[in-house]
């Protein structure tokens, strides 16, 4: 309990810091002036005043917040008695300030391009945080290197419809092409897969007749495609399970599996097809070991597997995951080039979500909140700094993406003022900006309760 709450507290108050320092840093940059930097909305709970500023932590942990001199309607969310204008206290009915009347340092004093810059730098610091994470994770610990682009066969079952004719592929035959598209590794053709034109794709192969699919339109469908195609790994144990068929059975991380059930094993999925349709039985297994071939005898467990078409199946499982490669560390040169790939591969991910989140392919009740955030913090954090560190990352980017969102409060709604302001050639006042902010403060509140709601109803298995 302790480890989570600590990492939780780590995990978003560095995040929080990150993302309100760009504004902070932005604002100053732009001859801004800085009123106060909030970790959390609402009344204040303690802080100290350096210079003009006065940094604070305030009531309630649902983000972060600059305000800056002329940002009247920031009030919505520092909470009543916190009401506070450049020029001292402001009157609840107080007209807005004649454009004359500012200050030479007050956000609205600024260009509109500066005014976009300073409120898009938190996103931007986020993105840049992740950036860096992963660029460091790789050279630090390197990276697991791609997975070679020979196909494992898959079953019919697991197929979506238009792709059954992979199951004619030989296993481990290797593709060279998609739709055209020259691919050298698994990633390349996971990623050709991914977006490559909906309908007929031809797949070519160096030692195997082409044949053709047809690729789903739909998101959904299209992941669960690329999802469902694995490439071939080699049959030695990476780890057992605790408790688990294969540990009652005595096989150990390092067995070399040579033949199931009487049948030769070249490739891990070869071996995983025989013990699938073995539920229960005792099957005899080959495997060799410190350069000795040792006989067991091993009874897979059954557990329940959902198909592609939604059908749920029981299956053998001996509870054992493949050996992984050795990660290779890249130059410098390498490692930034990877944490840019990691940072866009978040950030489409992301936005492919709030895509299926409004197109109802994906539940609201998947959201999640800070319970559920606690669990995965504390998960992490005990599986050491480098899963800690980038699920930091991960979630920065998430974080940075809402912000996006056009919601009064967050980043994405104050921009979307400045946007009007630009169309319209003068600015929403400070009534209507307000009105809009109290709107913003109550659906992002309301967001947090679902999200809440959601983490307790886990809970309990609902």
């Amino acid at each position: 309990m302790l480890i989570t709450i600590v990492s939780t507290v780590i995990v978003l108050g560095v995040l929080i810091f990150v993302h309100e320092l760009g504004h902070f840093l932005t604002a100053k940059l732009v001859d801004i002036e800085v009123p106060r930097f909030s970790i959390g909305f609402g009344p204040k709970l303690l802080g100290f005043r350096r210079g003009e500023t006065e940094y604070v932590i305030s009531l309630l942990p649902l983000g972060g917040y600059v305000k800056m001199a002329g940002m009247e309607e920031m009030e919505v969310i520092e909470g009543k008695d916190e009401r506070r204008r450049a020029g001292g206290e402001a009157e609840s009915g107080a007209e807005e300030p004649a454009a004359a009347a500012r200050g030479p340092r007050d956000f609205e004093s600024k260009s509109i391009p500066a005014r976009a810059l300073v409120i898009s730098a938190g996103v931007i610091m986020n993105v840049i945080f992740a950036f860096v994470v992963f660029s460091g994770a790789a050279l630090v610990w390197g990276v697991e290197p791609a997975g070679p682009a020979r196909l494992a066969t898959p079953l019919a079952a697991e197929l979506p419809t238009g792709a059954q004719a992979l199951t004619s592929v030989p296993m481990g035959a290797r593709i060279v092409s998609i739709g055209g598209s020259s691919v050298e590794n698994w990633d390349d053709v996971a990623r050709v897969l991914g977006t490559a034109p909906a309908g007929a794709t031809t797949i070519r192969f160096a030692d195997a007749p082409a044949v053709t699919i047809a690729l789903p339109g739909d998101e959904k469908a299209r992941k669960d495609l690329v999802r469902t195609l694995q490439y071939v790994q080699q049959p030695v144990i990476g780890g057992i399970m605790q408790g688990s068929a294969a540990a009652a059975a005595g096989l150990r991380p390092g067995d070399r599996i040579v033949a199931v059930g009487g049948q030769p094993v070249r490739y891990w999925q070869d071996m995983v097809r025989t013990i699938q349709a073995r539920a229960g039985q005792p099957t005899p297994m080959v495997v060799q070991r410190d350069g000795s071939t040792l006989p067991l005898v091993a009874s897979p467990r059954a557990m329940a597997d959902t198909l592609a078409d939604g059908a749920v199946r029981s299956v053998g499982r001996l509870g054992i995951v493949p050996v992984l490669p050795e990660p290779v560390r890249p130059g410098l040169g390498g490692g930034i080039v990877h944490g840019a790939r990691e940072t866009w591969t978040v950030v489409t991910l992301v936005v492919g979500f709030l895509k299926e989140l409004v197109t109802g392919h994906q539940s609201p009740r998947n959201l999640g909140g800070p319970i559920l955030i606690g669990q995965l913090s504390g998960q992490v954090a005990r599986a050491g700094l480098e899963a800690f560190l980038k699920f930091m990352a991960l979630f920065s980017v998430n974080l940075a993406i809402l912000n996006l969102l056009p919601i009064p409060v967050l980043d994405g709604g104050h921009l979307m003022f400045i946007a009007v302001e630009a169309v319209r050639g003068r600015a929403l006042s400070l009534q209507q900006r307000s009105r809009l902010m109290q709107v913003g403060f109550v659906l992002v509140v309301a967001l947090m309760v679902w999200a809440v709601a959601n983490d307790v109803l886990r809970l309990f298995g609902v």
